[in-house]
């Protein structure tokens, strides 16, 4: 009986259920406009950590956090520069795809927000500005390439829809959508 017990713990730990990511992220934003007003976003860069349990063999749910600092510039009706970091926390559903040449592909869809918090920092501040969540519609998909059963490189790419921050400013809205795309690449590890 202790012999079966072992067993069991052995193959269960061979088992990987969970993993950790940890890439470097670009994050950009396309312009949009509205009402007389036309925003234009910084490009930039980032990090994304996330955590994934796989639920079963081809479907996992990942929770992510990332961060960004970019800064909206407003014109038009009215001029206006606001430098922010962003938060991103999401949640999404990951489907596994078939492998080929090593490359484990997967798909993925969710939500979550994305927080706009102004720094406040000389040049680019804007009196009233104030920080502002927005739902964000998240889709995307990647693959990894293991190293080890334990160690794997990620590529991904993710991108949010969403409304144009306003930073709480009814003078800064263009009451439109935007998107971001956040390509991204790091390292994995399954446990």
């Amino acid at each position: 009986m202790l012999i079966i017990l072992a067993m069991c713990v052995v193959g269960r730990a061979q088992d990987t259920r969970s993993e950790v990511s940890v890439q470097g992220a670009g994050f950009f934003t396309k312009s949009s406009d509205g009402k007389g007003i036309y925003d234009s976003p910084t490009q930039t860069g980032g990090i994304l950590i996330g955590y994934r349990y796989k639920l079963y063999r081809w479907l996992s749910v990942e929770g992510n956090y990332g961060y960004a600092r970019n800064t909206q510039e407003y014109s038009g009706a009215t001029w206006a520069q606001v430098q922010a970091n962003v938060h991103q926390v999401t949640g999404a559903g990951v489907m596994s795809l078939p492998s080929f040449a090593n490359l484990r592909p997967f798909a993925l869809g969710g939500g979550g927000a994305l927080v706009f918090d102004p720094t406040g920092n000389p040049g680019g501040t804007y009196a009233g500005a104030s920080r502002q969540a927005r739902g964000a519609l998240l889709y995307g998909g990647g693959a990894d390439y293991p190293l080890t059963s334990r160690l794997a490189i990620r590529a991904e790419y993710r991108g949010f829809v969403y409304k144009t921050p306003t930073f709480n400013l009814a003078h800064l809205n263009t009451n439109s959508w935007t998107h971001t795309a956040q390509p991204s690449a790091g390292i994995v590890i399954k446990f």
